[in-house]
């Protein structure tokens, strides 16, 4: 899944407004941030296949630290607790819930990835497969993202006009990019793949946090 967490980051934040939006942008895709330094640094793995499914190119054939289910709960109590210790109230339900967002990354990948998630090392290897459909996949992701953006905006009105236009620019943008992400062409090497990823997640966090800006300005 891919913009789907971010449904996911939306929906989380207004159960604990001391904690900001970027923050629950890269919890959400924490699972993924870590990935894609250790396919960097050679240690997990994948193979850029074109059409290994209809969603996407990607046999995510070894990634044990990350994705398998152990090391997914450790990375992301690890997260809930270094958010935790950065806030200045609120401490214990901020761990709960960015450990929560970070772990539904484990969640929501379940019910779209082909059997690589393992459930110990890199063995007993689980998923739904729904990346194998797209017409299932895509519209999927386009209903988590919506639901806990529609949530996210009516929990927390923005303070004036321009955060309800920026919110709606930023959800077509997220739109757009998992159109690509389905249907645009493989990237051309595993190290590029990893590089865009990163690169993505961070600058989608930094649009967050300008957005959670703008819907504060009257």
């Amino acid at each position: 899944m891919f913009v789907g967490h971010y449904g996911v980051a939306f929906g989380a934040k207004p159960a604990t407004p001391v904690v900001p939006l970027w923050v629950y942008f890269i919890a959400v895709q924490w699972l993924d941030v870590v990935w894609s330094i250790l396919v960097l640094c050679d240690i997990e793995k994948l193979h850029i296949v074109a059409g290994f499914t209809e969603a996407n190119p990607y046999d995510l054939y070894y990634m044990p630290y990350t994705h398998g289910l152990p090391g997914a709960i450790v990375l992301s109590l690890a997260l809930g607790a270094i958010v935790a210790a950065t806030v200045a109230r609120q401490r214990g339900l901020a761990f709960l819930v960015v450990s929560a967002a970070a772990f539904s990354h484990w969640i929501l990948d379940l019910i779209v990835h082909i059997p690589d998630l393992p459930l110990y090392d890199n063995t007993d290897k689980v998923g739904l497969g729904l990346w194998r459909h797209v017409g299932l996949s895509f519209p999927l992701e386009l209903i988590v993202l919506l639901a806990g953006t529609w949530y996210y905006a009516r929990v927390l009105p923005p303070a004036g006009r321009r955060g309800h236009i920026a919110l709606r620019g930023f959800v077509v943008l997220l739109v757009l990019l998992q159109v690509y992400a389905n249907f645009g062409p493989p990237p051309p090497s595993e190290t590029a793949m990893a590089i865009m990823a990163l690169g993505l997640y961070v600058a989608l966090a930094v649009l967050a946090a300008v957005l959670e800006r703008v819907r504060a300005l009257p």
